[in-house]
């Protein structure tokens, strides 16, 4: 979800950034600000992955790369976007738009990849969150009319009756703040006008707000909303006009956010799947619906996600991927705005994994999942398969041993080890040596592996456009680009391999993890790598441990088979 700063602060009190005596670049100017996550830490001593070091490496060692193919599993991909269409990945052997199914796949012309949540009506955009979908179907059950029926049915089902008490608790807070915030910034908006009024004029200076003295309560908010905006370097100083037209910007998204939130996401009510997709929800086994249409024109995450794994620079543009030399991105739309339902995320991985997929980006996740046993079916088919799995920790500011976060590669969060060796878990990270963890992450050492840039990140959006956003969900696609990279120069790594490699040589900091907790409040602390990932420092470290070794025993492999077989049996 892209950052409502100005929502968040005024419901926080904090600012929206440091104040700085120093001039700042506006971010949409900075052009090292677009560009940091790939930075060398050991030269900038700021926490980026060293793409272009991992690069020069890998070609110093007489290696060439193969493309490899990256499946975002998200909200779509604007597929003809400047800065990503020469990294679409592109299925040769379907004939496009001829309304057949050419490779005998099961889907229609999928030719950059499937849509798991369309149909012949056309596709699902917003949908509910899956507590909503819980407590819609089990409240009959188990908190129905009939209370002698509701005690059978919670003795007899009591995973469900957990899952079913769970969803209620979240739903009924989350339903009541969605409300709450929607009304919150529907009024601010209406207090735009008060703002530029209480102006006078003049431009958004220190000097100007002290002078503001209020005389009513609506005046006193909007001076209030004016304070965090002053703050903030961006709009520092600026006309009456600018003021308005940003805070215009934010107020618009802030509303129409929790306006899905109140009347789509917590709405029992609410559900476009039936009408729009057509599937038997309920049948796991049904795998051949939805349509080809790619591109989310609603949404921003999916195509931001395929420019952090494989953006190109484009004119003037000097963003790109970190695997920008060696991904394909194959589109598989499974997410919405709004919780991924699991039918979807275990058809969109097998749909991958078919397709000749080797990495898979999953920037989801929500906090029960009712068909749990059929994602994890189709991750250990991935596994099988040789395919690796990148996840998102997630954005609750959680430890999710404590606070599960699904899918998940832990079939309980007290097991030791996870249940597949597939899957690599990534937290997110800032520029900021001091506050690194990036303050919505979730986190623990066992069950996230390593973090990685996922704070102001510039991308690719929708509409030919560029966009910082922030989240865990920046964070994973620039793990599945450093995968890539890996797997594009060594293919004879595993996925265990590459995770071995990520984890071992990440760049550690023993800085204060604010957490909240006196406990392992250290960032070396709250991940299996204690620090963020360096690409170059992998890349030497699965070429010396498992490439070279791999080589060598291919070789001596192939030498003996060789000798065996030299000539035909001849009949």
């Amino acid at each position: 979800m892209n950052k409502i700063l100005l929502a968040a602060c005024f419901l926080t009190g904090f600012a929206l950034s440091a104040q700085t005596s120093e001039k700042v670049l506006e971010p949409m100017q900075d052009k090292d600000l677009m560009t940091w996550y790939h930075k060398d830490f050991s030269s900038t001593n700021v926490y980026g992955v060293n793409t272009q070091n991992a690069y020069k490496y890998l070609e110093s060692k007489g290696l060439k790369s193969k493309p490899v193919i990256v499946g975002v599993l998200d909200s779509g991909v604007q597929v003809n976007h400047p800065g990503l269409m020469k990294n679409i990945w592109t299925n040769a052997n379907e004939v496009p738009n001829n309304g057949k199914d050419d490779d005998g796949n099961g889907y229609i012309d999928d030719v950059h990849g499937w849509n798991f949540l369309g149909g012949k009506k056309g596709d699902v955009y917003d949908d509910n969150m899956e507590v909503t979908r819980v407590v819609k179907k089990y409240q009959p059950l188990f908190e129905g009319t009939n209370s002698t029926a509701n005690k059978v049915n919670q003795a007899k089902m009591p995973e469900e009756f957990a899952m079913y008490m769970q969803s209620k608790e979240i739903f009924t807070k989350k339903s009541v703040e969605a409300r709450q915030n929607y009304e919150t910034y529907k009024r601010i908006k209406d207090l735009i006008p008060t703002m530029v009024s209480l102006l006078n004029g003049q431009n958004l200076t220190p000097e100007v707000l002290a002078s503001i003295r209020p005389t009513t309560q609506e005046q006193a908010i909007a001076a209030s909303v004016l304070g965090q905006v002053g703050q903030d370097p961006e709009i520092a100083g600026k006309s009456p006009a600018e003021v308005e037209k940003f805070i215009t910007a934010q107020m618009k998204e802030a509303v129409e956010h929790f306006e899905v939130q109140a009347t789509k996401h917590y709405n029992l009510d609410f559900d476009p799947r039936a009408s729009i997709v057509g599937d038997n929800y309920d049948d796991y086994t049904e795998k051949n619906y939805g349509n080809n249409h790619y591109a989310d024109p609603e949404g921003e995450h999916g195509t931001h996600v395929a420019g952090i794994i494989a953006g190109t620079p484009q004119g003037k543009e000097v963003q790109y991927g970190v695997g920008y030399k060696t991904a394909k991105i194959m589109v598989v739309r499974a997410v919405p705005n709004g919780d991924e339902r699991d039918k979807d995320v275990a058809n969109a991985v097998r749909y991958a994994v078919d397709n000749g997929a080797k990495i898979l980006n999953m920037s989801f996740g929500k906090p029960v999942s009712p068909g749990k046993n059929v994602v994890w079916e189709a991750f250990k088919y991935a596994k099988d398969k040789g395919v690796l799995l990148v996840k998102a920790a997630g954005n609750d500011n959680e430890n999710i041993e404590d606070n599960v976060y699904f899918p998940t590669n832990f079939k309980n969060a007290t097991d030791a080890k996870p249940y597949i060796n597939n899957m690599i878990v990534v937290g997110a990270s800032t520029n900021n040596n001091e506050f690194l963890r990036a303050d919505f992450s979730n986190y623990n050492q066992k069950m996230v592996n390593v973090f990685a840039p996922g704070d102001q990140i510039y991308s690719t959006v929708p509409g030919d456009k560029y966009e910082y956003l922030q989240g865990t969900s920046m964070a994973a696609p620039v793990v599945a680009g450093a995968a890539s990279v890996l797997l594009a120069y060594m293919p004879n790594l595993k996925p265990e391999e590459i995770i071995e490699s990520l984890v071992k040589t990440s760049n550690k900091s023993t800085v204060n993890a604010m957490i909240g907790s006196n406990t392992n409040n250290r960032f070396d602390l709250i991940s299996e790598a204690g620090g963020v990932i360096d690409v170059r420092k992998a890349a030497e470290y699965a070429y010396t441990h498992f490439y070279k070794a791999g080589s060598t025993a291919n070789v001596k492999a192939k030498t003996v088979k060789k000798r065996v077989y030299k000539k035909p049996v001849k009949k």
